[in-house]
């Protein structure tokens, strides 16, 4: 049976407040476990490698499953971020590389390897879309996927949306733009933007017309996930809210929402749309 994994990110843990306390990694794993996650999403650079490692014991401690987003810097920098998700037993690589060729062909050879690398090192391993990335653009990334048709992504549609200042309601041209993407797409990222902002409070009256957007989004792309995996595979959703400047603040530095309690909200849409599925898997929605 197909089943559900919905993780939270370290760096979404993170508080950046005027106060300038930040609570632990032992505080973090407890209150994710706690709260019911199923795994913990790290982001490291090369640089990082050791820090991560250092985190093991509260993997093993809390139980929890280990997923990566790497930030490659050049070509050769994926294998030791891959080799460390494998001591680390993760799930997935997520890449979010610094190679960015402006043209798309030019890009290719770099994917190639590290889609060879990943496939070497026996994890999943998926190109995220994300700004500043080798995936930076929604156009640029269309053109990637007619040349490399078989890539697999991990899709955090928020920053396509300020990207290309997307309008709502969406025009039938981008959404077919997002539901290329969604058919390529093995994990999904919670964040809902605007076209100005790439993380919006998501309890705001102004901002119910994106929560709308997104939610469909996600109901899409997990439908469309289902429909072409096998019966024993595994999705994995990632609630991602980042402390400022991803968070919005006041003059004080002060965010204007919760982020913890917006995460555990998308949790339970996303958990709700799968459920609607189990039951129904020929629902339209």
């Amino acid at each position: 049976m197909q089943a559900l994994e919905i993780y939270q990110s370290l760096w979404a843990m993170e508080q950046r407040n005027p106060q300038g306390i930040e609570p632990s990694a032992e505080e973090n794993f407890a209150k994710i476990a706690g709260a019911g996650y199923h795994g913990v999403c790290l982001d490291p650079n090369v640089n990082e490698i050791p820090d991560c490692l250092g985190l093991m014991p509260l993997f093993e401690e809390h139980q929890l499953g280990c997923m990566v987003n790497v930030f490659p810097e050049t070509a050769d920098e994926l294998q030791p971020l891959l080799d460390m998700a494998v001591q680390m037993n993760a799930c997935q690589v997520n890449v979010i590389g610094a190679v960015m060729p402006l043209r798309p062909e030019d890009a290719v050879p770099t994917l190639k390897r590290w889609q060879e690398e990943g496939a070497a090192s026996g994890i999943p391993l998926l190109i995220e879309t994300h700004r500043d990335s080798t995936l930076n653009d929604l156009y640029y990334t269309l053109q990637v996927l007619e040349l490399m048709p078989e890539l697999r992504l991990c899709a955090d549609l928020s920053h396509f949306v300020v990207d290309r200042e997307f309008r709502e309601p969406i025009c039938e041209r981008d959404q077919s733009y997002i539901r290329t993407i969604l058919e390529h797409s093995d994990c999904f990222q919670g964040r809902i933007a605007n076209r100005e902002q790439v993380q919006v409070q998501i309890d705001f009256p102004q901002h119910q017309a994106w929560v709308e957007i997104f939610k469909a989004w996600w109901r899409l792309g997990i439908q469309l996930w289902r429909e072409r995996s096998h019966n024993d595979a595994t999705l994995r959703f990632l609630c991602e809210l980042g402390p400022p400047s991803y968070a919005i603040t006041n003059a004080r530095g002060e965010e204007l929402s919760d982020r913890w309690q917006e995460a555990l909200t998308i949790r339970s849409w996303v958990e709700a749309m799968w459920q609607q599925l189990e039951s129904n898997p020929a629902a339209k929605l």
